[in-house]
């Protein structure tokens, strides 16, 4: 690949992603403004409620990646397309990151919080930027399915948190 391809690629991957930095310094405030309550009788209800969203987050990355999302995306922002070798890891790694922070919440552990406030605001925010998109190019644009689904989760999910956690 040569320079200038990659410098395009790399581009695209940083800027097509950018709006994800709003949810992780979000995700970062709430981690350090909120504690997790300890024994808190609901703590269950949150880490099921984090469990299942991974799964359909895992369902969604599924169908995105199956019709091209790592393709038309960057397409409709005017940037190169997201090989598959960033698209794929990029999820996988986060979908780990995911697993682990519900292991982390389960033996209590404050910053397993960021990775669940971080799946909310994404989860949210995918509910509403897929039905955009797809208005926008008047058609099917790939995640379309699955993000009603996260967008409910994703609340459902904040919603228990914040019953798990009080004001720092």
């Amino acid at each position: 690949m040569s320079g200038t391809r990659v410098s395009e690629t790399l581009r695209s991957e940083l800027l097509g992603t950018a709006g994800l930095t709003v949810a992780v310094i979000v995700a970062t405030g709430l981690t350090y403004s909120r504690r997790l309550e300890a024994g808190h009788l609901r703590a269950g209800n949150a880490r099921a409620t984090f469990i299942a969203l991974i799964a359909l987050q895992a369902l969604h990355f599924t169908e995105e990646y199956a019709a091209g999302f790592h393709e038309r995306f960057p397409a409709f922002l005017g940037l190169a397309p997201w090989p598959a070798t960033f698209f794929v890891p990029f999820n996988v790694i986060w979908l780990g990151i995911w697993v682990g922070a519900a292991l982390g919440l389960r033996a209590g552990y404050q910053l397993a919080l960021f990775p669940a406030w971080f799946l909310a605001i994404a989860s949210v925010a995918n509910g509403i930027a897929h039905p955009v998109l797809a208005l926008a190019t008047r058609g099917y644009f790939p995640g379309l399915w699955t993000s009603p689904l996260l967008a409910a989760g994703g609340m459902l999910l904040w919603r228990r948190l914040m019953t798990i956690t009080a004001r720092a």
